[in-house]
């Protein structure tokens, strides 16, 4: 068995205070510096994505024009180089072995859709270290999170999202999204800090 965790999106627009923040994002970030602090040993690959939109443009309409409908379009959020895209200033991401970028124009959900700076995939760096299990952590519980582990699983991986470290946008859709994993072949439970 091979492990690795995905950090998923815990930035500053995505935490509270952000564009898009939600309730909970601080601790979702300081919850997973606490668990990278005891376990990050037990990972071959820490993947962390960040959203990563253009500045200019609506990002193939990912960004409203006029009031956002929160389900295919949003507010401008998670700008290139902007501080509401750095990472949540509770997220030591010294331990990250890789950092994906995704969206760069177009809407993307997934971490699957981000690359490094080099141009890899998340697929390609799961091969290339004979990853098997993957434990999700990060934000939103019901989008991103959601997208990346239900994508890992299509990519054959055993999934694991720690409930613990992800915190969603609604209790609702979070609730339901967690369902959806869990049918989907995820498994659910909570770090072991």
């Amino acid at each position: 068995m091979v492990r690795a965790l995905f950090i998923v999106d815990v930035q500053n627009d995505f935490t509270e205070g952000g564009a898009l923040g939600v309730a909970g994002g601080d601790a979702v970030a300081a919850g997973i510096t606490a668990h990278l602090a005891a376990h990050a040993g037990n990972y071959a690959l820490i993947v962390a994505s960040r959203d990563w939109h253009d500045a200019t443009g609506d990002n193939g309409g990912h960004f409203a024009a006029g009031e956002p409908d929160y389900v295919d379009t949003w507010p401008v959020h998670c700008v290139a180089g902007t501080e509401g895209a750095e990472y949540d200033p509770a997220l030591d991401t010294s331990a990250v072995t890789h950092h994906v970028k995704k969206g760069q124009g177009r809407p993307a959900y997934s971490l699957f859709e981000g690359v490094t700076d080099d141009g890899l995939t998340v697929a390609d760096l799961l091969t290339a270290h004979g990853v098997t299990d993957v434990d999700v952590a990060g934000i939103a519980t019901d989008y991103c999170v959601r997208a990346s582990a239900l994508d890992a699983l299509a990519h054959g991986q055993h999934v694991t999202v720690l409930t613990d470290l992800v915190a969603g946008v609604a209790p609702q859709t979070s609730e339901a999204a967690l369902g959806e994993l869990a049918h989907a072949g995820a498994q659910l439970k909570e770090s072991a800090r």
